[in-house]
């Protein structure tokens, strides 16, 4: 008979193999993830007799659906993908049907818009659906599986093929019904609805490894390199501070981005080297996913007008950190005294988005230093920058969790990086997107 490897989701089998391992699902998760789970494939009486452990047998990497999505988005199934990907399911379906159909046929019946669909997929919890074994081939047996679907208008679905129902539950037969789509696109879609938020995702791989047919080496967690981002910055601060963030704030995620190197200094320190650089890399047709990070000031604003007057590849993007209105009215001192200013574009580098009320210092302000002619504006620095961000570097997941430290500002940032490294994988895989 062999032994089968399957991505479930809530139960929900959404791509197997047998005897072999398949699709490379280890992305999804992270090596915490990996633990034991109950398997039905395995005879747990047997063990029992035998007074072995099974637990080798049972292992799996798992984590509940909510904590996939952001994996899922920097992998690029965002729902706008999703979208676009079920209309091209939708259409190709309609055109075959209609390459069918003659004047004594039925006609093709009207496909669920996608919005149409998504209802559907996400109105039926997945732990409410009945996953009671139902044996036989008779007329009672099929509605059994079909359970609540039995009456419904199945035909509008893509793909669907009332001849074709190879389901054992209510539940499976459900999958059936969704799984018209990529697996990742099935559990992006399966992830809008509430109640499936804790649902877990399971790829286990223990018993294909006990069989035989698998090494365990074979199942690695973590972002592939290929599937990882770059994150190029202006200066070392820059790239301590992200990566701390991310340690922070993005936990589950943070092993997508990759950064310079700056264990001994920055090999291109400075807005006007980073712009260099990146016109650089553009040139010579470089493979990876690079993000160029620029300062919200004067001389960011700067280059990343420059840059973005080049034709980057489509998996390379410039970004300036983002405006805040918080910025739009924040000291400033300069040759007439201190003046509340909006400091966006002008003078908020990285720094200014730490907390800024933390630590024995004067109240936080920028000083004006140079005039940038071409802009037409001034560039500006914060005072005391190198302190906040050494109160920052202290900061742990404990000290974020009880709200003594602001990190809404540095939030905005990495959801900001975050939107474009999934906008990068997106166009990977269409690059009209």
């Amino acid at each position: 008979m062999g032994t089968e490897i399957t991505l479930d989701v809530g139960g929900v089998s959404i791509t197997y193999s047998k005897n072999h391992r398949g699709i490379d699902h280890g992305s999804l998760f992270q090596e915490q993830d990996r633990k034991p789970v109950k398997s039905e494939q395995l005879d747990y009486e047997y063990y029992e007799s035998e007074g072995d452990d099974p637990t080798s047998a049972e292992m799996a990497l798992a984590r509940p659906l909510k904590d996939v999505v952001p994996r899922l988005e920097l992998l690029g199934f965002n729902l706008d993908r999703v979208r676009r990907e079920y209309e091209g399911v939708a259409e190709s379906w309609r055109e075959e049907r209609q390459s069918l159909s003659d004047d004594d046929a039925k006609p093709v019946p009207d496909l669920m818009s996608f919005g149409e669909f998504l209802r559907f997929a996400t109105e039926h919890p997945l732990d409410s659906l009945d996953d009671t074994f139902v044996t036989g081939a008779d007329g009672e047996s099929e509605e059994k599986i079909r359970g609540r679907f039995a009456d419904a208008a199945l035909d509008r679905i893509p793909n669907y093929r009332s001849y074709d129902v190879q389901a054992y539950s209510e539940r499976s037969f459900f999958g059936g019904l969704v799984d018209i789509l990529h697996p990742y696109s099935v559990m992006r879609l399966l992830a809008e609805a509430k109640a499936n938020e804790n649902a877990p995702v399971v790829w286990q791989y223990g018993p294909l490894v006990n069989a035989g047919w698998a090494t365990e080496r074979e199942f690695v967690a973590e972002a592939r390199r290929t599937e990882t981002f770059l994150i190029a910055t202006e200066g070392s601060s820059d790239v301590h501070i992200l990566k701390h963030a991310l340690a922070l704030l993005r936990p589950g995620i943070a092993d997508f981005f990759r950064f310079i190197d700056v264990s001994e200094s920055h090999p291109f320190s400075g807005t006007g080297n980073l712009f260099k650089f990146a016109e650089g890399l553009a040139k010579i047709d470089v493979q990876n996913q690079v993000v160029f990070v620029f300062d919200n000031d004067a001389e960011g604003l700067d280059a990343h007008q420059r840059l973005s007057a080049l034709t980057l590849p489509v998996n390379m993007r410039g970004i300036m950190l983002p405006e805040l209105e918080i910025f739009r009215a924040f000291p400033a001192q300069g040759p007439e005294g201190i003046r509340n200013s909006d400091i966006n574009r002008r003078a908020a580098a990285i720094e200014c988005y730490l907390d800024l009320n933390i630590g024995d210092y004067p109240s936080a302000k920028v000083l004006w230093t140079n005039y940038k002619k071409g802009l037409g504006i001034y560039q500006g620095a914060l005072e005391y920058k190198e302190s906040y961000v050494k109160e920052f570097l202290k900061q742990t997941r404990e000290s974020i969790a009880n709200g003594s430290y602001d990190t809404s500002k540095i939030g905005a940032v990495l959801d900001l990086l975050v939107a474009e490294c999934t906008a990068i994988a997106v166009s990977q895989w269409d690059p009209a997107a």
